[in-house]
Order: C-alpha cells, then structure tokens, then sequence
C-alpha cells in the first residue's frame, strides 16, 4: 500500500479507543470496505479539535485516512447520525461486539457482509430489541463470515440432512453428529435447534438456549482459551 493513498468517505464504526501522546488517540476502526484498522487521530483530545466528540463507539461515521503503514492517519471523521445512544444493557452488548471483532477478526480483513450484520446488531439494540437473540444472531454470522465452516444442517458422518427429531452433538473441526445416549461432556442439541440456527431463526426458547451453549464454545476455542473482558464486567454487574 502506497504511502501516498487516501482513502475517502469510507462507512466505518469506531470499536475502541485509548490517548496517545499528550493530544492524540489511536482509533481502531471497523470500515465496510477495508476491515478492522488502527489509526491515529492527531489532535483529537484538544478541546477544539473537531474529532472531539465524533469518535464516539457505535455511531456510523465516514472517515477520510492517509499512509502507507500499520497504522493509518485519520483525516477526517463525521457522524451520520441515525442511531440512539447505547445505555444500560445495550451498551453492555455493544461492547462485548467491539470485543469480538478486535480479538477475531484480523486487520485489514474486509468483511463487508460482516460490517453489514454489525450495523444490524447495533440499530436492533439501539431500538429495544431483544439482547439475546441479536447477541446470538451476530456470533453466528461472525462465525460464518471468518471462514469457520459451521454447517449444522448435515450430519458430518452420514451426509444427510439434520432431522428435527433427533438429538446430536457438534464436534469441532469436525461437525455435527447425531448422539444415542450418553454424549460425554458434549451438550446435546435437538435437531430442532440446529436447523433453527442454519435458517437463522431465533425465536425459539430452545433455539436461544442451547444456541448460547453451542456459540459461546465456539468462540472460547476460536479464542484459544483467553476470556472476554466485556463478559468478566456483565457478569460482575449481573451479581451485584
């Protein structure tokens, strides 16, 4: 990448932010044509700068940048608009979000399908919608999009079509297989649920559920073990 090229008006999301030198941040940004990228904004903690206050997460932006290395140089920035602020549980949501793309999705990526599920997930929580199924509606379609190859529709031994009716496990690397009895330490899944999921279809109990056990083991092994900040907070607030 030519240390010359600017890219302009590109759609983007701010996912976090931390200061840099005495003025400056550094923004990691999800854009919709360029993925995940670390910029630095220059300036932008002056209290006259004009990105003060528009590096806001959860807002969509467009965003001018310039270079040719790692990181970036944010040019410009401006809010579009359109979404209510994120509070309460909503905003605890939108950070575990922006906690999953930063560890999952590598830079400079581009995932505009992904991008697009993401403004979905943050205008569904932004306008009251129910935390879980947006919460497990977006895991699984961050699954898919990063290549992980979760097909729960066919049973990885047989080749056939899951059937409603029976029971079965999801091996990973492997697939899902249908169980008789005792399935060890794997949690079983009806059938149900597992087509459910492949169609996208959350409005099950069960669905929910056991589509929470089945993600949330996905995501621990995809992120070798290391636990979620943005879990390790809801979970202490929850308590209290």
């Amino acid at each position: 990448m030519s240390a010359r090229q600017r890219v302009e008006l590109q759609p983007g999301f701010v996912l976090h932010t931390h200061p840099w030198r005495e003025t400056s941040l550094i923004v990691e940004l999800f854009s919709r044509d360029h993925g995940r990228m670390p910029m630095v904004a220059k300036g932008a903690r002056r209290p006259a700068s004009v990105l003060r206050g528009v590096l806001m997460s959860f807002q969509p932006l467009l965003v001018d940048w310039s270079g040719g290395g790692e990181v970036k140089t944010l040019v410009r920035a401006e809010w579009q608009g359109g979404l209510p602020l994120l509070g309460g549980r909503a905003l605890l949501c939108g950070y575990y979000l922006n906690e999953l793309l930063i560890r999952l999705l590598p830079r400079e990526d581009p995932h505009q399908a992904l991008f697009g599920h993401y403004g979905e997930a943050l205008r569904a929580l932004s306008s009251g919608g129910d935390a879980q199924r947006v919460l497990r509606r977006f895991e699984l379609a961050l699954l898919q999009e990063l290549g992980y190859g979760i097909d729960l529709s066919v049973d990885a031994d047989s080749g056939e079509p899951v059937k409603a009716g029976e029971s079965y496990v999801f091996i990973i690397e492997r697939g899902v297989l249908r169980v008789e009895g005792d399935s060890g330490d794997l949690p079983v899944l009806s059938g149900r649920t597992l087509l459910a999921l492949a169609a996208g279809d959350f409005s099950s109990a069960e669905t929910l559920a056991q589509g929470k056990v089945l993600l949330r083991r996905l995501i621990n092994h995809y992120l070798g073990g290391q636990p979620l900040q943005s879990r390790r907070v809801f979970t202490e607030l929850m308590e209290l």
